[in-house]
């Protein structure tokens, strides 16, 4: 097939029938290029523009990792400064957590509104608030209100910053530039464990202030970042905006062939959203009623009328975040130092220093798993982590067992093997779950239903990372850090059963094929 400039070049969307009559190939939803071939021959490069729009929406990720690697260290002098108990501090922390399933709920609505492109300033300036109100908080309780409010602003972020790459990427590359938000929460974790080393020798009054409140500068960063980048295609033809799209897919495609070969596909999931008397509207109809459109009726079919294939996509969606915050992955970083101390590490200034090698370790791995995962796949990826966690998990917990037996003479041999069990749990957790789980649940709901659907499935990874952060430290007071740690392998040997059963492989395919997969069962295996 040929475009426009005569220039031969191949197609990696599917071409519904009626978007283009003189297509030699008769089947409905044809490829030009035989099927499956896409990744074999004449496999497009990686699109600047959209790795560029990518980057400064996964930018906006670096907020809540800055915090949850921050706080891991500030907690230690707050509560030193403000004298707050354990279960003060567990509030503190996890309250984040906890508030950014607001922020996760309402994102979805905000998103089909006013679009993802402001809804990421909207993440941006919300948790700007927050950063400031931590770092000149006089009192404990204010200190919390800074919390709630930072939470608000995560809770955006973590919904909008994947489905707005995924929505942006061409299918090929999808799983690298939708994995980049988890790349930059493993940069900004590393640069938390760094502030906490580089003020950790004021004085307790003010370094933890300022360990809090720098994160106030990432966030205009990312704010004045919006202006450069483009709008959601898909968002823009609900809207009716057709030309603004293909200008943008054109920019995100290998030619304008493939541009209009997506915006065709585009157009035909998104003619689904406006109705009239039952039947979808025509494009021309549809471009003027289809900016009214805010996402209404998404909740009811989500919840309480969902068809089969909608079910097994929350199903995938809300399971898939579900273990990734069950695997206690969030709580073992907040409380890194509390973990390093049960393993015989002595010494604020030791403790802070050996989080750094684990973020370091954390941010490679999660690097390898975004270069790879358009390669083999969402569902190795998650199999390869899940198992790995679940193996490193039970090897930390009989580490933890075994210093606990040993009294004051703990063993070097012992200590070393906790701290590598604890750094290739974080490493298998950003080699699978860390950044399959942003992709996977950004592209597997249909057009009508993304924003809303992902706000969903996020609100359930909120509220568990909230649950278990928020109950770790006095849950390992009872039951021993080893026996934790026992317990979290126990999930993740769970989590890789649900991986295998109930998840569909996505690699290379469109956003409009991939609801396709949902609809026979005999595809979930």
């Amino acid at each position: 097939m040929e475009d426009n400039s005569g220039v031969e070049h191949h197609c990696y969307y599917p071409l519904p029938a009626k978007a283009d009559p003189n297509h030699s190939d008769g089947d409905k939803g044809g490829t030009c290029a035989e099927e499956g071939s896409s990744h074999s021959t004449g496999k497009p490069g990686l699109n600047k523009y959209a790795l560029g729009g990518a980057i400064l929406a996964s930018t906006n990720s670096i907020l809540l990792g800055y915090d949850i690697g921050v706080m891991s260290g500030a907690s230690l002098f707050i509560r030193q400064d403000m004298k707050i108990t354990s279960v003060q501090v567990e509030i503190l922390v996890g309250c984040l957590n906890v508030c950014s399933l607001i922020g996760s709920l309402l994102s979805g609505k905000t998103s089909d509104w006013i679009g993802r492109r402001y809804t990421i300033m909207v993440a941006a300036a919300t948790f700007l608030i927050g950063a400031i109100l931590m770092g000149l908080a006089p009192s404990f309780a204010f200190l919390m209100l800074g919390r709630v409010v930072a939470g608000i602003g995560v809770g955006y972020s973590l919904m909008i910053s994947p489905v707005y790459v995924a929505e942006l990427s061409p299918a090929l590359t999808r799983g690298f530039l939708t994995s980049l938000p988890e790349v930059f929460i493993s940069v900004g974790i590393l640069l938390g464990y760094v502030s906490n080393y580089a003020f950790s020798g004021l004085p307790n009054d003010i370094n933890w202030r300022l360990m809090l409140g720098i994160a106030a500068f990432p966030s205009v960063a990312v704010a004045l970042g919006v202006l450069a980048m483009p709008e959601s295609p898909r968002w823009l033809v609900v809207k009716g905006r057709f030309e603004e799209a293909k200008h943008v897919l054109i920019r995100t495609s290998e030619n304008k062939g493939e541009a209009e070969l997506r915006l065709a596909e585009i157009q035909e999931a998104a003619s689904a959203l406006i109705t009239n008397n039952g039947k979808a509207c025509s494009s021309s109809s549809s471009s003027s009623n289809s900016r009214m459109w805010h996402g209404e009726g998404v909740w009811k079919e989500l919840l309480v009328t969902p068809t089969r294939p909608v079910l097994r996509i929350l199903v995938a969606a809300i399971g898939v975040n579900f273990f990734m915050q069950a695997s206690g992955n969030d709580a073992v970083i907040y409380y890194s130092p509390e973990v390093f101390k049960e393993a015989g590490i002595e010494g604020e200034k030791q403790l802070v220093g050996v989080t750094i090698i684990m973020g370091i370790a954390k941010t490679c791995f999660v690097l390898i798993s975004a270069l790879f995962l358009d390669r083999f796949g969402r569902r190795p990826m998650l199999l390869l982590g899940a198992c790995g966690m679940a193996i490193s998990l039970f090897v930390l917990g009989l580490g933890c067992t075994l210093l606990e037996f040993s009294g004051d003479n703990k063993d070097g041999w012992v200590i070393a093997l906790c701290v590598v069990a604890l750094c290739a749990t974080v490493s298998f957790f950003s080699i699978g779950l860390g950044p399959t789980t942003w992709v996977y649940s950004s592209e597997i709901f249909p057009l009508r239903l993304r924003a809303q659907g992902s706000s969903l499935a996020i609100s359930v990874n909120r509220l568990v990372s909230g649950i278990v952060t928020m109950t770790f430290l006095s849950v390992s007071e009872a039951i021993t850090f080893g026996g934790m740690f026992f317990v979290l392998g126990g999930v993740m040997v769970c989590a890789t059963l649900f991986f295998y059963c109930f998840l569909p492989e996505t690699k290379g395919k469109s956003l409009e094929e991939i609801e396709s997969l949902f609809e026979d069962q005999a595809r979930l295996v």
